[in-house]
This record gives structure tokens, sequence and C-alpha cells, in this order.
């Protein structure tokens, strides 16, 4: 029953700790670019889209879809980022295990 106890006591703390972490995380930016960095894209740790700078350079009015482009994928840069950053820090808690709806 000692034994029980313990390990109950060492599963709340293990999430507790993720909880932080997952708080901590949605603190965090993470920055995307493409274009050699004529569009950045900010997104938290949480992967919401918090700024996109685009410098005039690249506006052109007669190709909209390069910058189309150049949004879409500097977007994606981040997101693929945050990605990895959550799996970096939560997967220390799950061994690297993707575990469906915890980050």
């Amino acid at each position: 029953m000692n034994n029980m106890n313990q390990m109950m006591k060492q599963v709340k703390k293990m999430q507790e700790q993720m909880l932080k972490a997952q708080e901590e995380l949605g603190g965090k930016v993470i920055e995307g670019t493409s274009g050699g960095g004529v569009v950045t894209v900010e997104v938290s740790g949480h992967k919401k889209v918090l700024s996109i700078t685009i410098k005039p350079e690249a506006v052109d009015p007669d190709d909209v879809e390069m910058l189309q482009d150049l949004v879409l994928t500097a977007v994606n840069d981040a997101l693929s980022k945050a990605d990895e950053l959550a799996n970096d820090d939560m997967g220390k808690f799950t061994g690297g295990m993707k575990i469906p709806g915890l980050f």
C-alpha cells in the first residue's frame, strides 16, 4: 500500500510538472522566415500566430502569388519549429511517446 501511495505522489508531481511545462511553452515565441528574411512570422509555443512582418521589397503588385507563397512558407516554418519545441519540452515527460491530445 505504501508503494502505491508513493507512486501516486510521483504521478501527481509529474502531472504538475507537465502542466507547468505546457504553460511555459505557451509563453515562448518561435520565429519562422522565408525569402531570406523578407517575411517573418512569430508564433507562440501553443501555435498561435502572433505577428507577420513583410518587408517592402517582398511586395510586388504584379506577383501577389509570390508573396502568398512566402507568407505560407514562413507560417509553416514557424509552426514546424513550434512542434519541434513542444516535442523537445514535453518529450522528457512522455519518453518520446506521442500521446494524442497532450500537445
